[in-house]
């Protein structure tokens, strides 16, 4: 590799690589959107749900069958990844195979990533199949129609090529390292066993030819993990790098504890003062917000927003939703890419407005969710019992009703009469607080 190759090489590393910071700051941005919320409390648990649920991938082995060909892929792509390392070294300093010092660890390291290249390349096919052919009922909701189910594709699709570049190059390697009388600097170095079966295509071809294939698909195999990584900003598949920081912010509290507004359990605590100046200023004026629950983006907190980015659309939430199964339009997995979506708009918002918000008569409520989805959950925590990396679909959905209740009093009939009931008769029912304890003749 000549001088210009290594400018050449330099030059497209810093543009892979500033084009994903710019893409990072942008995310970050978006997510600071959020109003704040503290998940500071207990650091040893989020560690430990960090390191069993992104890293050791706890919750994916649930289903079984899926959970394992997830973690061949997970382990292979990352684990391959490692040879970026030399790649990058040999890049920059026209070096060939820089790590092959290391000897038989370095054999078996190119051997092993050999083996789970080939393993990731079945995997995907079945991945492939199951979502194209046999078409699982949570790969075909209509939640996925359109950009959603091409993105999960073209991932397949990236993984494809990338796993059968790295496998056609170390093939051309092998072969010019077994040149009589040798070839350049194509030493015997690693370990090839699945490419060696692949390098007999290139007996009997000119050994120039199989250098300028060989160093194609090195160029190419290094060119695609760029493009795949600048990738993942618009893709699903963010939360391969958004898994980790998710779980460790994921709420800590039992399932099914609801927060509650502070300024409404000082509002109660006050009617429940006898000694209170129910006519005085509140002690707190910042406690008392802007608004109550959230009808867009910008009123959720930042770890919502942040789950919203580390959405897998795997789909487990919405398959074992129980309104989702009994035909209701509830399907916790849009509300994750609702609201990503929305996000997203507004983060564009921003951007064309010079970084401030422009209102565009558009809202997350109505726009994106609408009030029956909202209403037809059964706050069940299912969603957020499945999901493999602890999203929480149910506080969005709990915020969006606060809001419908709060602010804009549109509630279903059916819960506002119970609410009036309660107000009027301190029971849901509708009868006279002074016949309340009637049963206690029957």
């Amino acid at each position: 590799m000549n001088f210009l190759d290594n400018i050449f090489f330099a030059l497209l590393l810093a543009i892979g690589i500033g084009y994903f910071a710019i893409n990072v700051k942008k995310l970050i941005r978006n997510i600071k959107l959020g109003h704040d919320v503290d998940r500071s409390d207990n650091a040893s648990e989020r560690w430990k749900n960090m390191a069993m649920v992104a890293l050791g991938q706890s919750k994916m082995v649930k289903r079984p069958i899926a959970g394992f060909l997830h973690i061949i892929v997970y382990v292979g792509f990352v684990v391959i990844n490692i040879e970026v390392i030399e790649i990058i070294i040999d890049g920059l300093f026209g070096t060939h195979r820089v790590l092959s010092f290391m000897g038989g660890f370095y054999d078996i390291l190119i051997g092993t990533f050999e083996i789970l290249a080939l393993l990731v390349l079945i995997t995907v096919v079945i991945f492939w199949i199951r979502r194209n052919v046999t078409k699982l009922a949570r790969f075909t909701s209509t939640d996925l129609k359109g950009k959603p189910s091409n993105d999960a594709n073209y991932i397949l699709y990236f993984e494809v090529v990338l796993m059968t570049l790295f496998l056609l190059m170390n093939a051309a390697d092998f072969h010019l390292q077994n040149v009589p009388g040798g070839f350049k600097d194509y030493s015997a170095h690693g370990s090839f066993p699945i490419s060696q079966f692949i390098a007999p295509i290139f007996n009997g071809v000119n050994s120039s030819l199989v250098f300028i294939i060989e160093r194609a698909a090195w160029w190419l195999h290094i060119a695609g993990i760029l493009v795949f990584l600048n990738y993942l900003y618009f893709s699903k598949h963010l939360h391969i790098l958004l898994a980790f920081p998710n779980t460790f912010y994921a709420d800590l509290n039992a399932k099914g504890k609801l927060n509650n507004l502070e300024s409404v359990t000082n509002e109660v605590k006050l009617m429940m003062d006898p000694t209170a100046d129910h006519f005085a200023a509140p002690a707190n004026p910042d406690a008392v917000p802007a608004k109550f629950g959230a009808s867009d983006v910008q009123d959720l907190n930042w770890v919502q927003l942040l789950n919203a980015y580390s959405c897998t659309e795997c789909g487990r939430c919405t398959s074992s939703c129980p309104a989702n199964q009994t035909g209701k339009k509830l399907s916790p997995r849009k509300i994750m890419m609702d609201t990503r979506d929305r996000l997203e708009e507004v983060g564009r918002n921003i951007d064309l407005n010079k970084g401030v918000f422009v209102d565009d008569g558009k809202s997350l409520l109505n726009d994106y969710i609408t009030p029956e989805e909202l209403w037809a959950c059964t706050t069940c925590n299912a969603c957020v019992e499945e999901c493999p990396i602890n999203i929480s679909p149910l506080s969005i959905i709990i915020d969006m009703r606060r809001y419908l209740v709060m602010e804009q009093s549109a509630a279903p009939m059916e819960l506002n009469n119970m609410m009036s009931n309660i107000e009027n008769n301190g029971a849901p029912w509708q009868y006279n607080q002074m016949d309340r304890l009637n049963w206690v003749n029957e």
